[in-house]
Order: C-alpha cells, then structure tokens, then sequence
C-alpha cells in the first residue's frame, strides 16, 4: 500500500529534537497529545499546566524550537504553531533485580526520542489572531518588546526640554511645600501647650482638692476634741 501526502517527519518548519529522554515514548505521547497543531502560546499554558512528569522536558523543547524558529528561520514567535511533535523509541537499558531462590527479574530502563516542529501560522490565521488581540507566545518576545518601549521613553525623558519656564511649577511646589512644612510645626507646637495647660490646671485641680480633704479632716477633729471635753465637764 502507497502513502499518500507528507511523512510526519518530513513536514517543514523549524525543528528540535530531545534525544535519549529517560521515560518511555507512551508517557511522551501522552502528553503530546495535547499540543499537537496549537499555538505556540495556548502549548505552553498546557505544559505549565499538565502535571505529568514529561511535560517539563517537553516545554523546554518546545521552548529550544521556538528559539530556533527565531534565530535560524527569522520567525516571531506568536505567529508560530506546533506543526508536529512525535516521540520514538530509544535504546532500552537491562538492569537486574535479586528475586527469591537465586533467581533475577530483567528491569527495563526506557528512553525515547522526542521531536518538535513549529510552523508558522496561515496569513488568515495570523490576521484572526490580531483582530482578537491575542497575546504574544513568547514570553521572552513580550519582555523585549516592553524594555524597548520603555528603553524610548527613556531616551524621551532624558532629552533636554528648549523652554525653560517649565521650572518655575517646581519651584512654587517647593514654597508651597516649605509653607505646609512650617504651618504643621506650629499646629505640632501649639497642641504641646495645649496639653501643658491642661496637665498644669490638672495639677492645681487636684492640689485643691487635697487641701480641702485636708481641712475637712482637721476640722473633724476639732468637733470631735470638743466633744469629749464637754463630755469630761459634765
């Protein structure tokens, strides 16, 4: 039987290839399964959050051929997709574990080899995208588009100004500042003595008060020395 169409691995576009990953091809393919012809953007939201154990090795793939889309092909990275990503069998290594009565039981230590192809994006995709505003795939794309944007701001702040009146604003604003500067220091010295007159007339309130406790007192006493005396006369 003739196939028809193109081979997987023979698709075109950037590739990268992990050789040698230390777990099998159907754990790889799992996970696989669920990037396979999505942008570059929503494959990474998948592999940020899939929770296999294949699917950090496979995010820094897909990342490497994004990279390389970039750096050989000239291609950004949010009108990329992944074209194709496959995973094949490597060599098994043999290990041995001691079993009961002497015996041993083969262990096999799988690997596989995994591949990533990116393409870019129909023209009538890329436009789609743009009207929906979606956001770059790249994370590294977005920050180096926002340093440059904040690298000509910069670059316009910096520049020298022709008209110089423009100091004058910050000038007043300095004045005015001094003047609530020093306007808070006499409400702060003013509400000082506020509270000395009150603590001082509190002072004197309650010196008053100990002086009449001290009179009444006497004054009790004397009352009650008459008393007895009369007492004493009769």
């Amino acid at each position: 039987m003739t196939q028809t169409g193109t081979k997987t691995n023979e698709r075109p576009g950037t590739r990268a290839v992990l050789r040698h990953a230390r777990f099998s091809a159907y754990k790889a393919r799992v996970v696989l399964d669920l990037i396979r012809d999505l942008p570059v953007a929503e494959a990474m939201d998948e592999l940020n959050r899939c929770e296999r154990e294949a699917g950090r090795p496979i995010s820094k793939l897909l990342a490497s051929a994004v990279a390389n889309a970039g750096n050989n092909d000239g291609l950004p990275a949010d009108e990329l997709f992944v074209a194709a990503c496959f995973a094949d069998e490597g060599p098994t290594m043999r290990r041995f574990r001691p079993r009961a009565r002497g015996r041993a039981t083969r262990i096999n230590k799988r690997t596989t080899h995994i591949t990533i192809i990116v393409g870019r994006l129909s023209s009538d995709e890329i436009a789609e995208r743009r009207e929906r505003g979606g956001a770059p795939a790249d994370a590294a794309a977005a920050r180096a588009r926002r340093v440059a944007a904040s690298r000509g701001d910069n670059a316009a702040e910096e520049t020298p100004a022709d008209d110089e009146p423009a100091e004058e604003p910050i000038e007043a604003s300095e004045a005015e500042l001094v003047t609530d500067t020093v306007d808070e220091n006499t409400a702060v010295d003013q509400a000082v003595e506020a509270s000395s007159e009150t603590d001082a007339d509190s002072d004197e309130s309650a010196d008053d008060s100990a002086k009449t406790d001290t009179d009444d007192t006497s004054a009790d006493s004397d009352e009650s020395a008459e008393g007895s005396d009369s007492k004493d006369d009769a």
